[in-house]
């Protein structure tokens, strides 16, 4: 069996491995459900809609991979297979089959609302356990925080 050598060790590790293997679903997550949004999205604003989805997916996919690679910096293997996703996943899912933009728009907003929240109690859990993981996490969760706002914005009634 191989074993990385990390500085952080006990109870901060455990807590740094169940964050950043929690923050690598969530991730995923989101970057697979926008990707299904976009293939999938209807109406009147498809366009702006389908290029914006798309920077969902560049920015969870871009987190996740520096949340996987400080896992495996410190010793811990990040798992992201499938089964391990479909099992952890706690986020609603997406509808199957074409969605009407209004929907998708209301339905992103919430996931990443709901990933934002996540996303800020990571934060409070590396406080201590390892201020360079919640820098990542602050990272991510900024990003996310600036998504959920232009999907919020779609959904304003003027």
């Amino acid at each position: 069996m191989v074993t990385i050598d990390s500085a952080i060790t006990g109870g901060d590790r455990e807590i740094v491995a169940n964050v950043l293997q929690a923050a690598l679903v969530d991730l995923v997550d989101v970057s697979l459900q926008a990707k299904q949004a976009h293939w999938n999205v209807t109406g009147p604003t498809f366009r702006s809609l389908h290029l914006q989805l798309d920077e969902v997916v560049t920015l969870a996919r871009e987190h996740a991979d520096v949340v996987a690679e400080r896992a495996a910096a410190l010793g811990i293997s990040p798992d992201g297979r499938v089964k391990t996703l479909a099992d952890s996943v706690q986020t609603p899912q997406l509808d199957s089959g074409y969605l009407q933009a209004e929907l998708v728009a209301e339905s992103i907003a919430a996931l990443l609302l709901m990933v934002v929240y996540r996303f800020r109690d990571y934060v409070e859990q590396t406080d201590e356990a390892d201020p360079v993981t919640q820098d990542l996490l602050i990272a991510a969760t900024q990003g996310l925080e600036q998504q959920h706002w232009m999907f919020q914005a779609m959904t304003v009634e003027s």
